[in-house]
Parts: C-alpha cells; sequence; structure tokens
C-alpha cells in the first residue's frame, strides 16, 4: 500500500469510531437486528435509501426513530394509506388574506429522515412526488422548487406484497432505493431479551453520538476509501453477469432473470462498499465488502421470469449463484 492509504486507513480508524457509539447507544433498545443497524448506517453515509421490508412488530420503526436520536438529526415519521395526498407529503400553497399572496406551507419531508411508515399502502401521485425527493433532493410547491435538507435519506418500510391492501412499488422507485433489507424474526435467545428490555414503560434514553456537522465530514471521509482497479472491475462484471448471465459463467440463469441491474446498480455497489470499510474502520475495501452488501443492493433491482417464479426463484437465490460464479480478483 502507498503512503497515503496507510494515512487514510489510520484517520478513517478515528473518524469511525462513533459508530461503535452509535450502535451502543441503539442496541439499549433495539435487540440484534445488526443487518437493518448496519443498513442505515450505511444509508447515512452515503445518502442512500433503505427499504425496510418485514412483517408488523420487528422493531423497524424504533430502530430507526433511536438512530436519529444517536446521530443528532431531525426526524419525520409519515404513516402511509391510500388516501394520502402528495400535498401531505411536500405541502402546498397557502392564501394569506393579510398579504393577497399564496406563501409556502412545507410539509413533513423537510427534515433530514424520513419514515414512509408502509410505504406500499400509498397511492401512485403519492409515490410520484416522493421520487423527485429522492431522486433530485429536491421538491416542488407549486411553481416554486424547494431544496431539501442536507442530509437528507428516506427510510421506507413496507409489509410482504401477499399481504391484504398493499401494491408493488413502481421499478424506478426501487432502483432509487440503495439497499433492500429483509428484516426477520429474532432468535429465541433474542426474544427473551427483548422481553426483559421492553416490558417497562420507560425505555433507556439515547445519547447523542455525533453531531449532523461531524457526519458531513464522515460522509466525505467515505468518498476517499481507496477501491482498487481490480475490484472495480469486479463490481462491474457483477451487474453484467446480470445482464448477460451466458458471458460470466451463470448461462443456466438466463431464463431466470427478465430484467438485470442498471447502471445505478453499479455506483451503489461501490458506495455500499465503501460505507462497508468505513464502519469496519478501514480506508481500502476489499472483496469481502463487496460480497456482503451484494444482496441488498441487488436483491431489489433484479425483475425474475414466471419461470423462476413458477420454481419459486428468488432474487436472493440469482445473486448468490452470481456471487459464487464470478472470479474474485
Amino acid at each position: 500500500m502507498s503512503v497515503d492509504i496507510v494515512a487514510l486507513n489510520e484517520a478513517i480508524k478515528q473518524e469511525s469510531q462513533f459508530v461503535d457509539r452509535a450502535l451502543k447507544e441503539v442496541s439499549q433498545v433495539v435487540v440484534g437486528q445488526k443487518e437493518m443497524l448496519e443498513g442505515i448506517l450505511m444509508g447515512l453515509l452515503t445518502g442512500g435509501h433503505v427499504l425496510l421490508e418485514g412483517v408488523p412488530g420487528l422493531a423497524k420503526t424504533l430502530t430507526i426513530s433511536s438512530i436519529s436520536q444517536a446521530i443528532s438529526l431531525d426526524f419525520q415519521r409519515i404513516q402511509f394509506t391510500p388516501d394520502l395526498l402528495p400535498t401531505d407529503l411536500i405541502g402546498t400553497m397557502i392564501f394569506n388574506p393579510k398579504t393577497g399572496e399564496f406563501a409556502p406551507k412545507k410539509g413533513p419531508i423537510f427534515t433530514n429522515i424520513v419514515l414512509a411508515d408502509e410505504i406500499n399502502r400509498a397511492p401512485a401521485k403519492v409515490q410520484s412526488a416522493l421520487l423527485e425527493a429522492m431522486a433530485e433532493k429536491q421538491v416542488t410547491i407549486g411553481e416554486q422548487t424547494y431544496k431539501l435538507e442536507r442530509p437528507f435519506l428516506v427510510l421506507a418500510t413496507q409489509n410482504p406484497l401477499e399481504q391484504e391492501g398493499t401494491y408493488p412499488l413502481p421499478e424506478a422507485q426501487m432502483d432509487r432505493f440503495m439497499f433492500k433489507i429483509v428484516v426477520t424474526y429474532p432468535s429465541k435467545a433474542e426474544e427473551l431479551e427483548i422481553l426483559n428490555k421492553m416490558a417497562v414503560d420507560d425505555l433507556a434514553p439515547i445519547n447523542t453520538t455525533i453531531s449532523k456537522e461531524d457526519l458531513q465530514k464522515a460522509r466525505q471521509r467515505v468518498d476517499q476509501i481507496y477501491v482498487d482497479d481490480k475490484l472495480k472491475n469486479y463490481i462491474v462484471e457483477l451487474v453484467m453477469a446480470t445482464r448477460e448471465p451466458a458471458n460470466y459463467g451463470v448461462a443456466h440463469i438466463q431464463e431466470l432473470l427478465a430484467v438485470g441491474g442498471s447502471p445505478r446498480a453499479t455506483i451503489s455497489l461501490i458506495r455500499a462498499s465503501k460505507a462497508h470499510a468505513f464502519l469496519r474502520g478501514r480506508g481500502f475495501v476489499t472483496a469481502e465488502d463487496i460480497k456482503a452488501i451484494a444482496h441488498p443492493v441487488l436483491r431489489h433491482r433484479l425483475i425474475l421470469t414466471y419461470e423462476a417464479e413458477a420454481e419459486e426463484m428468488t432474487t436472493d437465490n440469482v445473486v448468490s449463484e452470481i456471487l459464487n460464479t464470478v472470479e474474485v480478483p
């Protein structure tokens, strides 16, 4: 390694110490769920939106609100329902009779962390309004465009699509999420710990571990993390294998994939792998970082064929096949 990378590595070891402190604070009220916690932190460090999928009662909302307290960020929760309107999300123009003019009344989306609870229950117009905010970090009220807060992050939850009253999110919106994290049930030991911690009226207070300004500095540091050219090529090959499986030794999944990963998937892979390295106090990315984030980055971007669904294949199965086949540099 060059001297510059060694120096960067040492700097990141120091600057990433807040991660352990934040996880320790949140663990006072949230038991387990390491993948969800790290996914949210990586989203904050990269500006990538996160989709959490799981049945009700798995502490998704509690985790998000706890992290926002630990990192001193403004937080707004929006309950998505079939009768929600775009103005309920972004705001509207209000007439002021004293001045005879219209003035904007900003909605709850003007914050640092937006918890879009049960996002897959909202109608298409609301999804379109949210899409602009996620993609452009801005919203339009009337004829005026307003920039959103920095940092700005959408953390959305959804119930499994089989449940009544839920609707699949548009492919374009799914692609805007850096991660899709599947939240599972806790183990027996974790369930017992939850019972001991949560069967009280007052939860432990969450202390702030890093300021908003220091988080912004950490995000700039994540951008500086070193990625070798061979690993960049590996990331490209992983995504290309979802588009042209026959050229990358996984021809048997050709009939399973209708749509592969987009260029946004490639960008998300490299940014997420940098954030994963930062969480572990490293100034450089390894192949293990890429493998660790491949499933949450790719699983929601791949569209399966009817044949795959008939065989009860999942996008996770496809990603695993690619990771096992494409050669690691």
